[in-house]
């Protein structure tokens, strides 16, 4: 279990009782809110590469510094 999964846990058995009924209705709209969204999102994959072999050359992408500042 994650170390935020125990977290939430322990703060739900710490729950009065006359707050678990709403709190588990907030929690199983999340839940089904949650498994709507499409994974992966519309926009996944959307972008293009100016070359081909990027695959190929993540290695070496990576040691030249991709994302840091020139």
């Amino acid at each position: 279990m994650s170390a935020a999964r125990d977290g939430l846990r322990q703060l739900v058995e710490q729950l009065p009782e006359d707050e678990v009924l709403a709190v588990l209705a907030d929690v199983r709209r999340h839940v089904v809110l949650a498994a709507r969204r499409p994974w992966p999102p519309p926009f996944f994959g959307a972008g293009r590469a100016i070359r081909s072999d990027v695959a190929e050359r993540s290695e070496e992408i990576l040691d030249e510094g991709f994302g840091r500042p020139a």
